[in-house]
């Protein structure tokens, strides 16, 4: 794969002014254009996304990390330095920016594993659900696990 530096930095229409956070599926899929889901994450943004697209803490280390990974990224994998510039790259584009107040939903968060039956995998789900259930976000993702979490408005694209 080898990461995309032009099909996300077109203005976007959006037609939905509702907040929405993207799960790392969406974030990857936007940055690599061999990523099998490349196109359809382009079309969501271009076409579907709301004006206000928020990155999560979690979600943008998880991209750093992996972009960086040879095994996943091949001869396109990157440098910290070259994730860092990708990240703030995403992060300049019109209506971007990193969440605020990720502590609102640990309460939430908490309450998810507790009463959930989560296998341990889905631990960073259930964090990206809390904070999106916490501030009325909708979260967008490639991943059905996300099904799982009630009260949580979500898109699963396809």
């Amino acid at each position: 794969m080898r990461p995309c530096s032009n099909c996300w930095t077109h203005e976007r229409y959006s037609r939905f002014t509702r907040s929405v956070c993207f799960d790392l599926t969406v974030w990857l899929a936007l940055a690599c254009p061999d990523h099998s889901h490349h196109r359809q994450a382009v079309h969501y943004w271009e076409h579907q996304a709301a004006g206000q697209v928020l990155f999560c803490t979690v979600t943008a280390l998880g991209l750093v990390r992996l972009v960086c990974q040879p095994k996943l990224m091949g001869a396109a994998s990157k440098t910290l330095a070259e994730a860092s510039s990708l990240l703030d790259a995403f992060c300049q584009q019109p209506g971007v920016s990193l969440a605020s107040e990720e502590r609102a939903g640990w309460e939430v968060f908490h309450q998810l594993l507790r009463n959930g039956g989560l296998p341990p995998r889905l631990c960073t789900d259930a964090y990206l659900a809390a904070l999106a259930i916490t501030h009325g976000w909708r979260l967008v993702s490639f991943d059905r696990d996300f099904e799982r979490f009630e009260g949580l408005e979500r898109l699963v694209l396809r």
